[in-house]
């Protein structure tokens, strides 16, 4: 071990750095932070948090930012977004009154009316204060067909760990365990129905039944009223996996089929069919999602080529593609002669063409509905399997260059919720019987901004290779390309995930309004055109969605539409990861940088949970080749001494469960080991998700924009 006989620290963390050596690599001066909630951390939290939070609050700016936040965040203004039970509409709704939310329920009839009849059934608020808890929602899942009782989820602090407990609809009350209520302590859980009296799940259930990923391997089957040490192993996965999960699907024919799936890595998956004794492992693609079950038939979208053999035929679905196949034709059980023109089995539902992606795909009793987006604009599919005679298809209405995301459908019958909403549109919340091709607009979200004098334009930018990447663009209508126009520059890039033009009042109301310009650019990595979008950029090819997202940021200054002294950069999460890699390849590009629930050490993130699950995306960086090129990019080594680097903003949540708070935290040291001003703040409760209540996350944005308007609205 070394030691340090003169000078501190960070005087050596410097000289590490400059020098480039191993030993900057393999010498970690900031592990201690990793400790969540050790006293020293939390103290050095405090201590950046002391800085950070007088200096932006004290702006002119902060508090009306944060009371526009917190107007659109506890508006009563807002759709009250609907959940089926049964035939019975749901909502969860927080407002200033009800600042962790309360459960409730009305009639269709009444949802669909101006002024809905709600009947409050959980109220968190007087929950947490009855128990003394920290509760944040995390949803329910009700029994089937009776639909009276449901596992309800609540999280402390905002965590993914949930602690699940049972609920009674008649009476409005938990069950009690005494009188065989299910109660399943703190875990990161996944927990189906499996009958009325029973579940299957996977869990926490102690030593050695765990992933290196923190998820659960171990699938078991519980009865009412036995102890949670009793549960029945059905399947067990590997401790190298991600996870194992169950999934239970019901048709309306009264199929039901239970898949028990063992997760390889983050995007492969091992899919087996149990039928209550035995489990079968499926031959279906290991890139797969199964989305539901239609007249027996499983509906597979499919993210590989899958060449099925049927008898003496064979055919290729190629990646992307919606697919339904029978639990027949999947075992082995059917009559393999029999042609597949005739059978329609499998069936092929949907392919999406080179420039579009099917971004999300539900199932109702007689339909199966996908979103279609055709260059980052949406569409809603109702899809009819017809036998012999193959598929029918038909549109539902939506609005021109929108984002379309489906919503609830019911548990009986082929109704669906779903919206529709654009950059400047507010979001339309429609219902729809799926089998028609008509829908009604239930709920209108009211205008929270002004954006009578604004436009979107989408545009295009070269990336370093040549491919060209699409990007949005929300200004005022005639600007000037002059350069000074303060823009901000946001984008993921990771996980199959697609950024679409979404209506969102907080940009809207706390920049857009403001004079600020709006940029999304659709980099790979995402799933904006697929799952070839997506893999163009994962592991070795990662740079590439880093480049993709330089060449839009360079686009808008060769433009003229902004200049790095007025362009920003913000993502969170994976699209935290990409900020740190901004700030430390193109630090001349920005003048502000938000780094939010951020990866950013690299070499570690499989170490800290729940990284390992996401080496499917990154690599391995214990493996000598793979760490070689995720250390060409990862931001905590690569900041280096005598770099002119951007004022950072830095933040986090301490109950962040799945990144790592240690990730920013590092960051933020290792800046102050270099002497780099920044900024940074730790929120200590909401979780990655930042489930926390309104008025938090109204400080949340309010602190973000403060930050946004000093870096590039003055001067």
């Amino acid at each position: 071990m070394l030691t340090l006989r003169h000078g501190s620290a960070a005087a050596f963390a410097i000289a590490l750095l400059a020098s480039g050596s191993a030993l900057a690599q393999a010498e970690d001066l900031h592990l201690a932070l990793e400790g969540v909630e050790t006293p020293s951390s939390l103290a050095w939290v405090k201590a950046q948090n002391d800085k950070t939070l007088p200096l932006l609050s004290a702006d002119p700016r902060f508090s009306g930012l944060q009371a526009d936040a917190l107007k659109i965040l506890a508006s009563k203004d807002r759709i009250a977004m609907p959940n089926f039970v049964g035939k019975t509409v749901f909502n969860f709704w927080q407002d200033a009154t009800h600042v962790r939310g309360v459960w409730r329920r009305t009639s269709l009839e009444s949802y669909k009316s101006a002024s809905p009849q709600w009947e409050t059934v959980i109220d968190l608020d007087a929950l947490s204060a009855a128990e003394g808890k920290n509760w944040i929602w995390k949803g329910t899942d009700c029994r089937p067909k009776t639909h009276d009782r449901c596992l309800i989820s609540l999280s402390n602090g905002g965590k993914d760990a949930v602690t699940v407990r049972e609920f009674d609809l008649t009476t409005k009350t938990f069950v009690d365990p005494a009188a065989g209520g299910f109660v399943l302590p703190e875990s990161k859980q996944t927990i189906e129905w499996l009958d009325a009296d029973t579940l299957i799940l996977t869990r926490d259930w102690g030593p050695g039944t765990t992933t290196e990923s923190g998820y659960g391997f171990v699938i078991k089957t519980l009865k009412r009223s036995q102890a949670l040490s009793d549960a029945v192993e059905v399947f067990r996965g590997q401790k190298s996996d991600v996870s194992a999960r169950p999934n239970v699907l019901r048709d309306a024919a009264g199929n039901r089929v239970v898949l028990l799936t063992r997760a390889t890595d983050f995007f492969h998956d091992e899919t087996y069919l149990w039928d209550g004794q035995a489990a079968q492992l499926l031959p279906i693609p290991r890139k797969v999602g199964v989305s539901g079950l239609i007249g027996g038939k499983l509906i597979l979208k499919i993210e590989e080529p899958w060449t099925v053999k049927v008898g003496t035929s064979a055919i290729t679905y190629p990646a992307g593609a919606l697919v339904a196949a029978s639990q027949d034709l999947l075992t082995g059980a059917r009559d393999k002669q029999i042609a597949i023109s005739n059978d329609c089995d499998p069936c092929q539902l949907l392919a999406p063409g080179p420039r579009q992606s099917i971004n999300q795909v539900a199932v109702t009793d007689h339909r199966v509905l996908a979103v279609v987006y055709d260059n980052v604009r949406g569409s809603l599919v109702s899809l009819r399997l017809r036998g012999e005679f193959g598929v029918t298809a038909q549109t539902l209405p939506v609005i021109d260059n929108a984002a379309v995301s489906l919503g609830s459908t019911s548990d009986e019958g082929d109704d669906v919720f779903y919206t529709v909403e654009g950059f400047l549109t507010p979001t339309e919340l429609k219902l729809a019987d799926a089998t028609g091709t008509t829908a009604e607009t239930v709920k209108s979200l009211p205008a929270q901004f002004d954006a009578k004098d604004m436009v979107v334009e989408q545009k295009s930018a070269t990336s370093k290779d040549g491919t060209a990447v699409p990007y949005f663009l929300v200004h005022k209508k005639g600007w000037k390309l002059s350069g000074q126009n303060p823009t901000l520059l946001h984008a993921y890039g990771g996980f199959n995930l697609s950024k679409l033009p979404v209506y969102d009042p907080l940009i809207g109301k706390l920049w857009l309004e403001r004079g600020g310009a709006y940029a999304v650019a659709n980099i790979r990595g995402g799933g904006e055109f697929g799952p070839a979008w997506h893999e163009a950029a994962l592991k070795a090819n990662r740079q590439r969605a880093y480049d993709d997202y330089f060449a839009v940021a360079e686009k808008l200054i060769a433009d003229k539409a902004t200049s790095p002294r007025h362009l920003g950069a913000y993502g969170r999460s994976n699209g935290g990861l990409l900020m740190g890699v901004a700030m430390t390849q193109r630090p001349e590009l920005w003048n502000a940088v938000v780094v939010e629930s951020p990866l950013l050490d690299m070499i570690r993130y499989t170490v800290l949970p729940a990284g390992a699950s996401w080496i499917g995306e990154y690599g391995d960086p214990a493996i000598p080749a793979e760490r070689a090129w995720i250390e060409t990019y990862s931001p905590y080594q690569n900041l280096k001494a005598g770099v002119k680097y951007p004022l950072a903003y830095i933040t986090t949540s301490t109950k962040d469960d799945r990144v790592h708070p240690g990730h920013a935290r590092k960051f933020a040291a290792r800046l102050d080991d270099l002497k780099v001003d920044h900024l940074y703040f730790e929120n200590t409760d909401g979780g990655h998700a930042n489930g926390a209540d309104p008025k938090a996350n109204a400080r949340r944005w309010a602190l973000h924009y403060t930050y946004l308007s000093r870096q590039l609205m003055d001067h």
